[in-house]
């Protein structure tokens, strides 16, 4: 699917044409998308920030919600542009791509995506599952559209295991 394929779905959504008409200084921050390849949880948010009240409301596509969501650090997001071009099968092609260049052999099983603007530049992050308990961290420039980052790891990197002290 195509970014714009969901930005006309958010525009054509009641509750964010009530939004926007009641808060027109409010802007994108950031943009999350869950791509389940097995199961099809398949998500879509786009998060909005209120200047005026200082929060962030999400508009989820999937269930046609619209929930606040609690803002850890108050500090003003940077804007995040509704006229991005991407394709998410093309980024899909891409990780492939790299996942074989790095002899990756697990399959890729689900996508966590995030859209977001740093230092004046959209990033698309992406923490892939893979077979095995793997993960890959995954950081896309999207106005080069290349891969700038890609790690590997396991749950078990993540996890801290401690032994039962007696």
């Amino acid at each position: 699917m195509n970014f714009q394929f969901y930005v006309e779905k958010l525009k054509a959504f009641e509750k964010f044409k009530e939004f926007i008409k009641e808060n027109p200084e409010a802007f994108l921050c950031s943009c999350f998308f869950v791509m389940d390849k097995e199961g099809g949880d398949n998500q879509q948010h786009f998060d909005y920030w209120t200047i005026k009240d200082k929060k962030m409301i999400s508009f989820k596509l999937e269930s046609q919600e619209v929930a606040p969501i609690e803002v850890i650090n108050p500090e003003i997001p940077e804007k995040v542009s509704l006229d991005l071009d991407f394709d998410f099968n093309k980024i899909d092609e891409m990780i492939e791509k790299k996942k074989e260049q790095e002899k990756i052999k697990n399959k890729i099983q689900k996508y966590i995506f995030s859209i977001q603007m740093k230092e004046g530049k959209h990033y698309l992050l992406a923490t892939v599952f893979v077979s095995g308990f793997g993960l890959l961290n995954v950081r896309i420039d999207l106005d080069k559209m290349e891969i700038v980052f890609f790690e590997k790891k396991s749950f078990f990197d993540i996890m801290k295991i401690t032994r039962k002290k007696d």
